[in-house]
């Protein structure tokens, strides 16, 4: 999962050119506005800090604003919980996955390499960050259902499995059996399942990358032609 990076939001209007009226000129955000999304930035940034050093359950919004100096009313202006800090986090961990897609999607492999090599990668990827894991999971960061936010992120990631997968049937390797929504979707809901077991299984077996590897090969077995 990739640490949230807020940019600072400017705002794009159209600039009255003589020579070129359709060009869209980026204003500069002003002092007032560089200073919230600093403060909204360090805000996240300190959140993931506590939710890795002690946990997502045992940090509390005081000591978030305690460690930035300001007050509740303040943190507040900016996210409605500390739920919400992570809503963040969640729409660039659905970014990476889609640029994951598009990768392989340009790549020359089977279908089978394709999904094994994807979802591996994320799987080491949370595994080498599961406290932030654990809070993503908890927070329902990533859950479309829960956090309305992130679900056009979501969608994109979803029509790009459709891709793979469709690519798949075209070329022999995946049942027609059954649509290609279907399909992508028992594999998400597959990943995800091992993800969130994972990340509260606190006793046992500790190696997502076996556990995500193990669903994989449950899947293509299931599906293939």
């Amino acid at each position: 999962m990739p640490h949230a990076q807020v940019a600072s939001a400017g705002r794009t209007r159209h600039h009255t050119d003589p020579m070129r009226r359709d060009a869209p000129v980026q204003e500069v955000p002003g002092l007032r506005e560089r200073k919230k999304a600093r403060l909204r930035q360090q805000i996240i940034e300190t959140a993931i800090r506590l939710f890795r050093k002690q946990g997502y359950q045992k940090t509390r919004v005081d000591d978030i604003v305690k460690i930035l100096e300001i007050s509740q009313p303040t943190f507040f202006r900016y996210f409605p919980s500390k739920d919400a800090v992570l809503r963040d986090v969640g729409q660039r961990g659905f970014e990476c996955i889609a640029e994951r897609l598009k990768s392989e999607l340009s790549a020359k492999a089977s279908t089978a390499d394709r999904l094994r090599r994807l979802y591996h990668s994320l799987a080491c990827e949370a595994e080498n960050d599961r406290p932030l894991w654990q809070a993503v999971v908890l927070s329902g960061a990533m859950d479309a259902v829960r956090s309305p936010e992130v679900r056009s992120a979501e969608c994109i990631v979803a029509e790009l499995l459709r891709e793979i997968l469709a690519q798949g049937q075209k070329r022999g390797e995946i049942t027609n059996a059954f649509p290609v929504v279907h399909l992508a979707e028992f594999m998400e809901a597959l990943y995800h399942t091992v993800v969130r077991q994972w990340t509260v299984d606190l006793t046992g077996p500790h190696k997502l990358t076996e556990r995500v590897d193990s669903a994989v090969e449950f899947f293509l077995r299931g599906v293939k032609r």
